[in-house]
């Protein structure tokens, strides 16, 4: 049996629950959905379209050593997370970008083009905006308690890294990387990612070899059941290797 992960939405009392708790938080393992804010960085370089990957602080507990995309939790600072979340989210994308990786971007210059929830069953669970912006004329510079390092990648060159068991990427870095390579400038990206907002519900869904996400375009989703013939929208998550797929 699939598991469903998630509610699709981060409500009132979701956010009045988790600033209630946020001193308990660090001694007691509570299932709380938090708003997140995620931004791709997009350049044009000589190598082709290239995004901003940090190279998470392995102290921290979230996908400490892995590679992401610039980003963080909504906080109240941020705006009102009850009534207006996605503006809250783009500030806070503004915010981290800043924070992290020491880029400057104007709040109306971030294309939102997805959401991810976390699964459930982990002591930190996230709904996370996800925006796109054109990288700033400006020197990247990460704060060291977030990040390790940092790099430019193109997607392909990325995926292949991971491929070969150089670095680690979260299923939704890896999916967003994989949507990225269809681009060949920024503009492109811009047209690819933009084209359609997704909230990704996924359904896990175990295999002989691994386990198989579902998101709700594939014809498998709402039986829970990746053997059902029809449109594909999954990330098989292997021993082989990762691969996305999404039918057109």
């Amino acid at each position: 049996m699939c598991r469903l992960i998630g509610s699709p939405t981060v409500d009132a009392s979701d956010t009045r629950r988790y600033i209630a708790r946020m001193p308990q938080e660090q001694t007691e393992r509570v299932e709380l959905i938090r708003p997140a804010a995620t931004v791709l960085v997009l350049r044009d370089a000589a190598a082709g379209l290239e995004t901003l990957l940090l190279k998470r602080a392995r102290k921290l507990a979230f996908f400490g050593g892995a590679w992401v995309f610039p980003g963080g939790a909504v906080d109240p600072e941020d705006g009102d997370l009850e009534r207006d979340l996605p503006t809250a989210a783009r500030q806070a994308a503004v915010r981290e970008l800043h924070e992290e990786a020491g880029l400057v971007v104007p709040a109306e210059s971030l294309v939102g083009f997805a959401r991810w929830l976390t699964p459930p069953g982990q002591a930190r669970r996230f709904d996370t905006f996800y925006f796109a912006v054109s990288a700033p004329d400006a020197d990247v510079h990460v704060d060291p308690n977030e990040a390790e390092e940092f790099a430019w990648f193109t997607a392909s060159a990325a995926l292949a890294a991971r491929a070969r068991a150089e670095l680690e990427l979260p299923p939704p870095t890896f999916v967003t990387l994989s949507q990225l390579s269809e681009a060949r400038s920024v503009a492109d990206a811009f047209r690819v990612l933009g084209a359609e907002a997704i909230h990704y519900i996924p359904r896990m869904c175990p295999v002989a070899d691994g386990s198989v996400h579902l998101y709700t375009e594939d014809a498998g989703y709402e039986a829970g059941d990746p053997e059902i013939a029809g449109a594909r929208h999954r990330l098989s998550l292997l021993r082989a290797g990762w691969h996305y797929e999404r039918s057109r």
